[in-house]
């Protein structure tokens, strides 16, 4: 056969025909259990007709081939009749074995190598091409000779199935010039071959059709040429010009670049008297509720949407503000005077976490947010000379009602009126918020009394930085279409007879949206909102994502099923059919979409138009001052007919949070190092350190390895910020932030510090120009563990002391001479609560254990806490 084909016709025209037969295959008897010299020396010859006995006389068998072994001798040549163990039982579901009429048993004197050897029947040794003619049965001349291999059950990696090889013809290497990377160069280049292949080729002048195909060529080359030095620049971190590529690169050291966040702002919506009860809604009739900075020409407040007075205000670029959360109402919340039972002069000290208001407010509620507000100067009693930067915003936790059988605030004053229950609100705020301000409730100047000097501003609501658009007809993407397949992968060939189907390549689909600068918002769940106003405006600049989303539909317009892809930081969590997408934004503002590949990601299918829905306005521009927002603007019929419900619309508090895109300088900076942060708590040191990192309320720690019988537990001790407990809940809090930290094998276990309480008695010299009783009160506000009136914190202040810190006698001798009235100070008793040790008095220092933290809190209510006296002497 000299041919290699792929069917097998001119079998299929054999089988079945009287007159001429041919082999159909060959198998080599192998049985393991026969001895190993008559191993391999049986050949089974399958025909494709039958095989009379009586034509045996005039057949013969010739075996050809081989390296090590040749010569092999035929010695018998039979039908089969009965060989034991073959043909070898079929398993269930095999085709019948052939007729035994078909098979001839061929033996050979000896076994073959593993070269190919050719079985061939001929009509006599002397003429080996002739095939075997019988009257009336000819042999087929193609088909009377098969290849075969004596080793072919010998086991083997490799498929049994031969692959055809058709060796293609060696091509010449051709000459190549690597210098040529210009135009020029593969111009001149492209000429010197041509003048090689067709030596008789002579170009007239610029314009022949020739010139002009290899010029287009060059140009072509020096595209190409231009994309590979291009790609490589962009292979490196210190190369780059282009921010995804920067960012990819510092993605592979988990740096997380950024591209900026937006800003958040607290907004008061003052609400006229008597107003009631007003439901802001987050979204009416698929437009967000808006907050507007102050433009020219706008009057009113509420501005609808749909209308051209909004189309003017946008006009005018203002910084645009959307409702986080759908909020309620009240117009008695407006402005809420505070209580201080008939005393004058108050204030809420620094670190102040409850208040009393004045009336009876029964839809406040735990989860509000307050601002608490100098309303008027405390000197003047006029509103603009208070201090901006006297307010704060709060989150209740409690909220309770109570009563003053006095009524000392009431006009006019006197007892309460039969029927008259609570008169007063209690209201407590989560000890993140603080007050870290010195809050004026009342003052006196001179002969003059101001009342209500301070406030609490009600009806606060959250919003952030940015506006959102939604594409209907038109789209802000190009392409908008997902390309069909106009390539195709080229054929794998697995052998002259086989090849896999050509396989489509995707087009290939990173469409830009070019909407300038696109929002980048951190996370916010408004069905679970942080327990504290602070955490409204802190996260970590890992979780702001772009603002995106993709609606899908068919090409065609059709009613399908909609189909939502939403953004992701990057695929390597998305299953291979989640509709996600990775926003990269380049330096000029341009974002650009990169969906999955099935793999990690879905692949968008062919003719699948996309819709977009985005947000714009981003970075430092959202950091806007206070009291510029001034106009609402909304969709809702139930505010936009009734505009007088709302008087006014401002933010008390400047908006916090929008950061710049980092650059891909700093990301050159930072990237390099990002990978040396630990991310596994292995040494008692690395457990100190994640947890202060993860929690801001922890000031420092200490762990200890202990063995606990069955395995090795890591015990952390934790100094809190503010002397804060370490109870139950922050104790599971704290295991759950560090279980993704923890090694197996190591148990974690969280608990408080060994308090050491202080015991301190100072006896004070008192200058005769100063009342003794004035200067203990001003020692006892220095020697505190609560906040001076200066806003500084006391000296036996929690955050004073934490563990093993020795505790010297110095400080405290300078911070009493420094008090004014005092000549002279002596400390007769410096030591550990119930300890009658005097050497740490004359040493000046108190040592302490590891996990030992100092505490006087000189609490009457606790003397087992500390205990510090003062012995007054002179004065007046």
């Amino acid at each position: 056969m000299f041919y290699a084909c792929c069917d097998e016709s001119r079998r299929n025209l054999i089988k079945g025909n009287p007159a001429v037969n041919g082999i159909d295959f060959l198998e080599v008897v192998d049985k393991p259990s026969d001895p190993n010299e008559q191993r391999q020396t049986t050949l089974a010859v399958h025909l494709i007709n039958d095989f009379q006995p009586v034509d045996l006389a005039a057949l013969t068998v010739v075996i050809e081939g081989g390296e090590r072994i040749r010569n092999i001798r035929v010695t018998g040549v039979s039908v089969l009749a009965g060989l034991p163990g073959f043909p070898p039982s079929s398993p269930p579901g095999s085709p019948p074995a052939p007729p035994q009429s078909r098979v001839l048993l061929v033996t050979v004197s000896e076994a073959g190598d593993f070269s190919p050897y050719t079985l061939r029947l001929v009509q006599d040794l002397q003429a080996k091409q002739s095939p075997p003619g019988f009257d009336p049965v000819l042999f087929d001349p193609i088909l009377s000779a098969v290849a075969f291999s004596f080793k072919v059950s010998c086991p083997s990696d490799f498929d049994c199935q031969p692959v055809p090889c058709i060796p293609a013809k060696p091509t010449e290497a051709l000459q190549v010039n690597y210098l040529a990377k210009d135009y020029a160069s593969f111009r001149q280049l492209m000429l010197d071959r041509l003048a090689l292949l067709v030596p008789d080729y002579q170009e007239r002048n610029v314009a022949d059709l020739g010139i002009t195909l290899l010029e287009l060529l060059a140009y072509v080359a020096d595209y190409l040429s231009y994309q590979q030095d291009a790609t490589a620049t962009e292979a490196y971190l210190n190369t780059a010009r282009k921010r995804t590529s920067v960012r990819r690169h510092a993605r592979l050291v988990d740096y997380f670049m950024h591209d900026g966040c937006n800003a958040r702002v607290w907004v008061q919506v003052q609400l006229a008297p008597g107003a009631g009860k007003v439901l802001l809604q987050k979204e009416n009739q698929g437009r967000k509720t808006q907050f507007l900075t102050r433009v020219r020409d706008a009057t009113s407040p509420i501005i609808f949407i749909e209308s051209a007075a909004y189309e003017k205000a946008l006009a005018a670029g203002p910084q645009v503000f959307e409702l986080m959360q759908d909020e309620t109402l009240f117009s008695e919340h407006t402005e809420m005077p505070f209580y201080t039972w008939g005393d004058t002069d108050c204030c809420l000290p620094a670190g102040a976490t409850s208040a009393t208001l004045a009336g009876h407010f029964p839809q406040l509620a735990p989860g509000q947010v307050l601002i608490l507000a100098e309303n008027r100067g405390p000197q003047t009693g006029l509103a603009g000379d208070a201090d901006p930067t006297h307010r704060q915003a709060v989150r209740l936790t409690d909220v309770s009602w109570s009563t003053d059988p006095l009524g000392m605030q009431r006009t006019p004053p006197g007892p309460l009126p039969a029927g008259i229950v609570p008169v007063v609100t209690n209201i407590r705020w989560h000890p993140a918020d603080a007050l870290s301000i010195v809050l004026c409730l009342s003052a006196r100047h001179g002969t003059q009394f101001y009342d209500h000097v301070s406030m609490a501003w009600g009806n606060i609501v959250l919003a952030d930085h940015g506006l959102t658009v939604q594409e209907q007809q038109t789209s802000a993407l190009t392409p908008d279409t997902v390309p069909p397949s106009t390539r195709h992968r080229p054929r794998i060939v697995a052998g002259h007879c086989q090849a896999s189907p050509e396989v489509p390549i995707p087009a290939r689909f990173r469409p830009q949206l070019a909407v300038g600068s696109l929002t980048q918002a951190a996370p916010y769940d408004p069905q679970n909102p942080p327990p504290a106003a602070t955490g409204a405006m802190t996260w970590s600049m890992r979780e702001p994502l772009p603002v995106v989303s993709l609606r899908e539909q068919k090409a065609d317009g059709l009613p399908d099923q909609v189909i939502f892809w939403k953004p992701q930081r990057d695929f390597i969590n998305s299953q291979p059919t989640a509709p996600d997408f990775v926003v990269e934004v380049e330096t000029d503002g341009v974002a650009y979409l990169r969906f999955g590949d099935d793999v990690l990601g879905s692949r968008p299918a062919a003719a699948t138009v996309f819709r977009a829905t985005y947000r714009v306005g981003n970075g430092l521009s959202g950091n806007i001052g206070a009291e510029t927002l001034a106009y609402l603007a909304t969709n809702d019929s139930a505010i936009t007919l009734h505009p007088t419900s709302i008087i006014g619309i401002r933010n008390p508090l400047p908006a916090r949070g929008g950061v710049a895109p980092e650059t891909m300088e700093e990301a050159r900076q930072k990237a390099p190092s990002a990978f040396r942060r630990q991310e596994r708590a292995v040494t008692p040191a690395d457990y100190e350190e994640i947890s202060q990192r993860i929690d801001a309320t922890i000031q420092r720690t200490a762990c200890t390895f202990r063995w606990t019988g069955s395995w090795r537990t890591a015990f952390l001790t934790v100094d809190r910020a503010g002397g804060q407990a370490v109870d139950v809940p922050f104790e599971q809090q704290t295991r759950t932030k560090l279980e993704r930290y923890r090694m197996a094998g190591y148990d974690l276990e969280v608990e408080g510090p060994q308090y050491v309480s202080l015991e301190m008695v100072m006896e004070v010299c008192v200058d005769r120009n100063y009342f003794a009783s004035e200067v203990k009160a001003a020692l006892l506000r220095v020697f505190t563990r609560a906040y001076q009136p200066s806003g500084q914190p006391g000296l036996f202040h929690p955050d004073q002391f934490t563990f093993g810190q020795l505790v010297y006698l110095s400080p405290f001798y300078a911070a009493a001479q420094a008090t004014p009235g005092v000549l002279s100070v002596q400390i007769t008793t410096f030591r550990r609560q119930g300890s009658f040790d005097a050497g740490t008095l004359t040493s000046g220092k108190i040592p302490l254990g590891r996990l030992e933290i100092a505490r006087l809190d000189n609490d009457p209510n606790f003397p087992d806490h500390g205990v510090f006296n003062l012995l007054m002497k002179g004065g007046r």
